[in-house]
């Protein structure tokens, strides 16, 4: 039986949650408190996180950097009551794998948490390196060096960027990285993926006199130090 935890202050939610999640087949524990939900975290393990961004204690953000500084690599999904790009961005940043903006209806958040459990369980481990001139990606060890200097990215940056190294130059629509990343189960906006690549676009090719990461307009994204490719 796969083992979730719900960090959520509101008892109500918090318990429905609970209680639906059980009748689906899981076993969920909740813990109102942030500061207590990140104890929690860091001595028990979980097979997903679900956690609010606004909790006592430590908000949801706090929690997800602390518990990633900590090596916790359990997918984290986001509750919050905000829609704008720039929360989700820190919400990702944070190291969570994805969000969810409330109000929602539980069938959606069940197939988002199932999409994050199969994605975790089929995932491969191949020990391959890519490089792209400057750009090193280890897809063993999961790390990413930019000119030897290490580059942090969160699980879902990280997969969408070795998504594109793996096309070798060639053209990722959203649509494609959606179902590569996502899979058919979850409908995701392709505003997410716009958020991902602008967030990896900061991390990459900032203050870099080669760019790697480009826009091939009404196509989608491809990675490759010449932009002309």
């Amino acid at each position: 039986m796969q083992h979730i935890l719900i960090a959520e202050d509101d008892p109500n939610i918090a318990s429905d949650l609970k209680l639906q999640f059980q009748r689906e087949g899981f076993e969920a524990e909740i813990v109102f408190d942030g500061s207590l939900a990140e104890k929690i975290i860091l001595r028990k393990s979980f097979d997903c996180i679900i956690l609010d961004i606004n909790m006592p204690g430590k908000n949801g953000l706090e929690i997800c950097k602390g518990i990633r500084q900590q090596k916790v690599t359990t997918p984290v999904l986001m509750l919050t009551a905000f829609g704008e790009v720039e929360d989700k961005v820190l919400g990702f940043d944070s190291g969570a794998d994805d969000y969810l903006t409330k109000p929602f209806f539980f069938k959606e958040l069940l197939a988002r948490v199932k999409a994050l459990l199969k994605r975790r369980t089929t995932q491969p481990e191949t020990p391959h390196v890519i490089q792209v001139d400057t750009l090193v990606i280890d897809l063993t060890a999961k790390t990413v060096t930019r000119n030897e200097t290490p580059v942090k990215l969160t699980a879902r940056e990280f997969e969408i960027l070795t998504t594109l190294a793996a096309a070798k130059g060639s053209v990722v629509s959203k649509k494609d990285l959606i179902r590569k990343i996502w899979g058919t189960v979850v409908e995701v906006n392709t505003n997410t993926i716009e958020v991902f690549i602008n967030s990896l676009r900061n991390k990459i090719d900032k203050h870099q006199p080669i760019k790697l990461i480009h826009t091939r307009p009404g196509f989608g994204y491809f990675l490759n130090h010449n932009h002309e490719a």
